[in-house]
C-alpha cells in the first residue's frame, strides 16, 4: 500500500476535536465567583458528549489576572482561584478516564512582572537574570526629557517600554506593562522554558496551545518604526517583531529538546500576519517546529486596522480567505487549525450569523457546518456549542472588564477631545459603544450559562463577571432535553465529521466563488465527495449545484428546500451536507 499525501495523512491531532475552556468563566465549585478545576471536572461528561477529544485550558497559572492570566507569576503552580495542583492531577486523570487528552496554554513571550524572575531582574543591573528579560536605557529629546527606547507602540496602547526607577532603564512589554518580554536570546532562557514545559509534560499533560509564539524573536537592535500615522506618539511595531529572525531557530530546538520526545498536540499563535509563507513555515513538516497555527485573517474579517473596530463584510470575502489557507502548500503537509471562536473573539452567532430571536438558532446551526468545508484540526471554544451571543448593548461600560475594551473606550475618549478642541461640536461616543458591543472581547468570557438558576448555574456567589441577560432560555441544560437545539446540532455535526473522513482531510474546491449570499464548496478524498452548502443571509436563494449522485445527510431545516439536482433553493441561513460514495 502506498505511502498517503502529508495532506492526508492521518494523526490523532488531525482527527481530534478540541474544546477551549475558559477557566474563569466556566463552572464555579465553590461559590467564590470564580471558576475552577474541580468545577470543570465536575463538567466532564458533558463535554465528553460533545465528541470532544482533546480539552485545552486557558491559562491556570498563578496570576494576578493583569491580563486575566496570561500574565503568569509561576509557571510551576495553580492559581490558588483555580484550585491546585491536586486538583490538576485529578481533573487531568478524569478526562483520560474518559479517553480525552488535556493540552495546557504555553505563555512564554512575557512573564508577570511578578514572577520571581523579573523580581531579580529589575533588582539590579548586574543580577543574573538582569538578561532574562529586554532592558534598555532611555533617550533623550533636545529639551532633555527622558524617552522610551524607541517609538514602538504596546499591542494595548501607549509605549511598549516601561521605565523602572530601581535601576534608572526601561523594560520592553509588547502587551501591558504587567507582561514584561523575556529575552529569547539568552540561552538560560529558552532553557528554562524546556524546564517547565518538562514539568507539565512529566506530569501528564497531553500537549500545548503556545500563545503568541511569533512574538518571540525581536529584530536586532531594536530600531524606530516608520512613522505611518502622525498623530500617534507610537507607532505600530510588528515587523519588528513578528516571524522575527530567530523566531524557527526557537522552535526547532523546542522541538528537538522537548517536543519531539513525547506524542504531543501542538499549536501556535501566530497573530498579526496573514502572509502564508511566513505561517506555513511554523507547520511544514520537514521543519520540525509545530503541528498547526491559529492563524487570524478569518476572523478579523470584520475588523478594520483597528481590532475593535468593526466593519461590513462579503461572503466572496470569506470565500476567497478561506481558498487561500485551505489550498495552501498542502502536498507539503500544511495543516489547518479550524476555528471561529475563542477567548479572544466575541461570539461568532453576533458577527457572522443573525443573533436575533427569529434567526439566532438557525444561523448558530449553519456557522456549525462551516467546519464542515475545512479540511483541519476543530476547535470549538465553551458556549459556542449552545449558540451564545454578545451581551446586549445597554449594558454599561462597566461590564466590560477586558483592558483592550478599556483602552479602546480611552482611546475614543482621545479623539474626542481632539475634536472639541479643533471646534467640532456633534461629538459623542456612540460610535465606540457600538464597536465594544459587537467586537469586544468581554463576550466571549461571560459566565457559561448552563442551567436556568441564578447566576446561570455558574456559580452559588457572585459571578466575577455579570452573567448574560438570556442565560433563563437559552442555557445547556434545556438544549440537553431539545432534539432542535444548537446543542444537539453541534453533536450531529460532530459525529458527522467523525463518520466522514473527507470532511477533516478532504481538499477544498469553491464553487461559485463571486455569490454574494451563498458559500459552496466541495470535498473530496478517493472516492468519496462532499458538498457543504451555506447560505450567509436571511434572503433565500438559488444556486446552480449538480447533486445527482449525492446524499443529503445533514442540514439545519429538517429537509432540502427541494429536489432539484441542478438548482438548489436555500431558505434564510440554511446549511446543509451532501455526501457521495462510489463503489
Amino acid at each position: 500500500m502506498s505511502e498517503l499525501p502529508l495532506a492526508v495523512s492521518k494523526q490523532w491531532w488531525k482527527d481530534a476535536v478540541v474544546y477551549q475552556i475558559y477557566p474563569i468563566s466556566y463552572c464555579d465549585s465553590n461559590g467564590d465567583g470564580f471558576g475552577d478545576l474541580n468545577g470543570i471536572t465536575s463538567k466532564l461528561d458533558y463535554i465528553k458528549s460533545l465528541g470532544v477529544d482533546v480539552i485545552w485550558l486557558s491559562p491556570i497559572y498563578k496570576s494576578p489576572l493583569a491580563d486575566y492570566g496570561y500574565d503568569i507569576s509561576d509557571y510551576l503552580d495553580i492559581d490558588p482561584r483555580y484550585g491546585t495542583l491536586a486538583d490538576w492531577d485529578n481533573l487531568l486523570k478524569s478526562v483520560h478516564d474518559r479517553g480525552m487528552k488535556l493540552i495546557m496554554d504555553l505563555v512564554v513571550n512575557h512573564t508577570s512582572d511578578e514572577h520571581e524572575w523579573f523580581v531579580e531582574s529589575r533588582s539590579s543591573k548586574d543580577n543574573p537574570k538582569r538578561d532574562w528579560y529586554i532592558w534598555r536605557p532611555p533617550k533623550y529629546d533636545a529639551a532633555g526629557n527622558r524617552q522610551p527606547p524607541n517609538n514602538w507602540r504596546s499591542v494595548f496602547q501607549g509605549s511598549a517600554w516601561k521605565f523602572d526607577e530601581t535601576t534608572g532603564e526601561y523594560y520592553l512589554h509588547l502587551f501591558v506593562e504587567q507582561q514584561p518580554d523575556l529575552n529569547w536570546e539568552n540561552p538560560a532562557v529558552r532553557d528554562a522554558v524546556w524546564d517547565l514545559m518538562k514539568f507539565w509534560l512529566n506530569r501528564g499533560c497531553d500537549g500545548f496551545r503556545m500563545d503568541v509564539i511569533n512574538s518571540i524573536s525581536k529584530v536586532a537592535g531594536l530600531p524606530d518604526v516608520p512613522v505611518v500615522d502622525p498623530i500617534e506618539e507610537y507607532q505600530r511595531a510588528q515587523q519588528m517583531y513578528i516571524n522575527g529572525p530567530r523566531v524557527h531557530e526557537y522552535l526547532r530546538e523546542m522541538h528537538e529538546k522537548v517536543l519531539a520526545r513525547h506524542d504531543l498536540m501542538t499549536v501556535g499563535e501566530a497573530p498579526f500576519t496573514y502572509d502564508t509563507d511566513a505561517v506555513a513555515e511554523y507547520v511544514l513538516p520537514k521543519n520540525k517546529e509545530l503541528q498547526m497555527v491559529f492563524q487570524f485573517e478569518l476572523v478579523y474579517i470584520d475588523a478594520k486596522a483597528e481590532a475593535l473596530a468593526p466593519k461590513d463584510w462579503k461572503v466572496p470575502e470569506l470565500a476567497r480567505i478561506l481558498t487561500k489557507w485551505q489550498n495552501l502548500k498542502r502536498d507539503e503537509g500544511f495543516w489547518n487549525a479550524v476555528y471561529i471562536e475563542n477567548h479572544d473573539q466575541a461570539r461568532s452567532v453576533s458577527r457572522f450569523g443573525d443573533d436575533s430571536d427569529e434567526w439566532r438558532s438557525v444561523s448558530a446551526k449553519m456557522l456549525a457546518l462551516l467546519p464542515l468545508a475545512q479540511s483541519g484540526t476543530l476547535y470549538v471554544y465553551q458556549g459556542q456549542e449552545l449558540g451564545l451571543r454578545n451581551f446586549p448593548r445597554s449594558w454599561g461600560l462597566e461590564e466590560y472588564k477586558d483592558i483592550a475594551s478599556q483602552n479602546y473606550w480611552s482611546k475614543g475618549r482621545i479623539k474626542i477631545r481632539r475634536q472639541r478642541q479643533s471646534g467640532s461640536e456633534d461629538v459623542d461616543m456612540t460610535d465606540v459603544l457600538d464597536a465594544l458591543q459587537k467586537k469586544a472581547r468581554d463576550h466571549g468570557r461571560v459566565p457559561m450559562q448552563w442551567d436556568s438558576t441564578a447566576n446561570a448555574g455558574f456559580t452559588t456567589g457572585t459571578p466575577w463577571m455579570r452573567v448574560n441577560d438570556d442565560y433563563k432560555e437559552w442555557n445547556a441544560a434545556t438544549q440537553a432535553d431539545d432534539s432542535s437545539s444548537v446543542l444537539n446540532f453541534w453533536k450531529g455535526a460532530i459525529a458527522l465529521r467523525k463518520q466522514y473522513n473527507v470532511l477533516t482531510y478532504g481538499d477544498f474546491q469553491l464553487l461559485e466563488p463571486q455569490n454574494e449570499q451563498v458559500l459552496a464548496v466541495r470535498r473530496t478524498l478517493d472516492s468519496t465527495a462532499a458538498l457543504v452548502i451555506l447560505n450567509f443571509s436571511k434572503n433565500t436563494a438559488e444556486i446552480g449545484i449538480e447533486t445527482s449522485g449525492y446524499k443529503w445527510m445533514y442540514g439545519n431545516y429538517e429537509t432540502p428546500a427541494d429536489d432539484d439536482t441542478r438548482i438548489l433553493k436555500l431558505r434564510g441561513y440554511e446549511g446543509m451536507v451532501f455526501i457521495s460514495e462510489k463503489q
